[in-house]
């Protein structure tokens, strides 16, 4: 029998990247630009909608444990939420007052997101297992390739349909409903493919996280998921404001990010590779040294430094892939070696994931804002300075930290 082919894996994820990290690059300077947000309302907000997630994230992998047997609904329910929350959130002039808009359609667009997410990387645990011994590294190449595909597609579209047409956002929220349509008819075969094991206890007390929580690598992984990302949780909330005033390149954002992205999409499937043969946690913590000195070289930059700041994207890109390349497919393999909980184990993950993001929207934006920092102006050399430590240096203390934890985490893996 012909195994079944991993594309729409890939087009899956491109549509669930599409709706993550973007809208923390282009949501806020949006709301700024179109409606006068401010940028402390729109952090605080974006950190208040985060503390749903606090409940919400570990629920919801907790129903997608629990509804195994009816997947496929429930993702094409996701899929539907997520499209209209962003027609919503960008194609629709806010019918009630722009923050409070932005919050609704962002709670929506969120919740679609979390599940999806969770239920996409547990259903991945047990394809790969169908792959044979290398699986997970080989599902996560095909998986990450296209999420950083499709952020990439995400992050530059706006700025591409800026010269078609003079509503590129609602363009963008036209296009991802499409690609939502077609990445969830892709996998709609997937979902039925694996088998619907019953859980153990399909009740609300929330049992089946205790295999996760109770494991001391699971607990570990965990913990070093959120060290790591909250250095892309920095840089992606403060890179269109550092394009824009540190370096006085308004216009340039769109070909940045997709070099940033583009790199981080080609270096995926070599992370793979590397990882089957030094090992994931050695290519990990490189990919991690790699980071730092881009970032470190970042700090210095000044106005017109845009070659250097090009070479650092490529850099910084590259060494993204790894980290969400071999991270996720090292916490899978675990899972699959404890035999249960995937859906509530990613709902913890994914958890994780969003509290970096959540921390980074509540201080960063605020803490500019003190130092005096105004987008789209003119501003003093002490504001422009704190800018450059925060989105350069504070991310290579965050990448330390997490640095040290990994090179001290046993992760059970053998290399040749």
């Amino acid at each position: 029998m012909t195994p079944a082919p991993l594309w729409p894996w890939s087009l899956f994820a491109a549509m669930i990247a599409a709706a993550g990290l973007p809208i923390y690059i282009h949501a806020p300077k949006f709301y700024v630009d179109s409606y006068g947000t401010s940028l402390t309302a729109l952090g605080l907000t974006l950190a208040a909608l985060r503390l749903i997630d606090v409940v919400q994230d570990p629920l919801l992998g907790w129903l997608a444990e629990v509804g195994r047997k009816r997947r496929a609904t429930l993702v094409w329910v996701a899929a539907m939420v997520m499209a209209v929350a962003m027609i919503g959130l960008f194609a629709v002039t806010p019918p009630i007052a722009p923050l409070a808009w932005f919050a609704l359609t962002l709670i929506l667009l969120f919740s679609g997101f979390s599940f999806l997410t969770i239920v996409f990387y547990a259903q991945g645990v047990e394809k790969a297992a169908q792959l044979g011994p290398k699986g997970h590294f080989r599902l996560a190449g095909w998986r990450e390739t296209g999420s950083l595909l499709g952020v990439s597609a995400a992050a530059v579209a706006p700025v591409a349909l800026g010269s078609l047409t003079a509503q590129p956002f609602t363009g963008f929220a036209m296009g991802f409903a499409v690609l939502a349509l077609l990445a969830t008819l892709a996998m709609r075969r997937e979902w039925g493919s694996i088998s619907a094991r019953p859980v153990d206890r399909p009740t609300a007390d929330l049992s089946l996280f205790r295999p996760i929580l109770a494991d001391a690598l699971a607990r570990r992984l965990l913990f070093i998921a959120l060290l790591n990302a909250a250095p892309v949780a920095v840089t992606s909330t403060l890179f269109l404001f550092f394009v824009e005033s540190r370096l006085n390149a308004p216009g340039l954002e769109g070909p940045l990010l997709l070099l940033f992205f583009l790199s981080a999409a080609a270096s995926a499937p070599l992370w793979s590779r590397a990882a089957a043969r030094f090992g994931a946690k050695r290519s990990l913590l490189a990919a991690m040294v790699l980071a730092i000195a881009a970032f470190l070289w970042a700090a210095a930059l000044r106005e017109g430094d845009m070659i250097p700041f090009a070479l650092i994207c490529a850099a910084s890109g590259a060494a993204l892939g790894a980290d969400l390349t071999l991270l996720p497919a090292l916490f899978a393999r675990r899972l699959s070696a404890l035999g249960k909980g995937e859906g509530a184990a990613f709902g913890l993950w994914s958890f994780m994931s969003k509290l970096s993001l959540a921390l980074a929207a509540a201080t960063l934006l605020p803490a500019l804002q003190a130092a005096g920092f105004t987008p789209g102006a003119d501003n003093t050399e002490d504001a422009l300075f704190a800018l450059s430590l925060l989105y350069a240096a504070l991310p290579c203390a965050l990448k330390l930290l997490a640095i040290t934890l990994l090179a001290r985490t046993e992760t059970g893996e053998s290399t040749a």
